[in-house]
Order: C-alpha cells, then structure tokens, then sequence
C-alpha cells in the first residue's frame, strides 16, 4: 500500500476537523435551542424537529468517524425533517401550492432514500452471495 501524500494527510485532517467543528457547532446550537424553549417556557412542534435535525447531524458526524462514510439516507432524512420544519413554521402564511411543492419534494427525498435503501440492500446480497460461493469453492 502506498504512503499517503502531503495533500491526503492535509485533507484527511482538515476533512476531521471540520466535521469535529460541525459537532461542537451543533451542540452549541442545541444548547442555545433548549435554553431558548426554557426561556420562554413553551414547546413547538417546530422546536422538536430542529432538536430532531440536530441529533441527526450530530449522527451523521458520529457515522462518519466510525465508518469514514456517511451513508446517504442521513441527509435525505435530514432534509426532510428541514422540509417539514418548514411547512410546519409556514403553513399558515404560504399558499397552497407552495406547501403542494414542499410536500412533493419531501416525498421527492422519502423515495430516494428507499431507493438508497434497496440499493444497500442489494449490495449486501451481492456480497454474502460471493462469499457463499467463495466458501463452497473451498
């Protein structure tokens, strides 16, 4: 295997650090958030979906420093938690076909994500078949 590069190094390590930046950023957010509900003593629907996207991107962080990948389905949830955030802080100012338009796109993110899902699935049939045939090979 070879040795990695000057450049590889310099992007694996800030690659690292900004996703350590993203988690510290995104406590700091929650910490903010949940002192704000506790301020004003009220609790909003829209509130539990931003907490909700917060733990999601603290997840997607913790994902990729245990697997150095971040599978796709995370953003996808993500955007559709952010999707419904909106309709829901904007339901009573929007018209109709706009909220028509953003349901369409959560629906948009929801099937892809299943497709990512199939896709996964598919893959790791693939290989636990290879490994059959591998095993009775031998």
């Amino acid at each position: 295997m070879t040795e990695p590069n000057i450049v590889q190094k310099f992007i694996w390590i800030s690659e690292r650090g900004i996703l350590l930046l993203i988690a510290f950023a995104t406590l700091f957010a929650t910490a903010a958030e949940i002192i704000r509900i506790i301020d004003v003593q009220s609790v909003n629907l829209s509130d539990l979906f931003l907490l909700f996207i917060y733990a999601e991107v603290l997840g997607m962080v913790a994902s990729f420093y245990a697997n150095n990948r971040i599978p796709v389905t995370l953003p996808l949830i993500i955007a559709m938690t952010a999707l419904t955030r909106m309709i829901i802080l904007q339901s009573k100012d929007l018209n109709a076909i706009n909220i028509i338009y953003e349901a369409s796109g959560i629906l948009i993110l929801a099937v892809s994500a299943y497709i990512m899902t199939l896709k996964d699935k598919i893959s790791l049939q693939k290989i636990l078949m290879r490994e059959k045939i591998e095993d009775s090979d031998n």
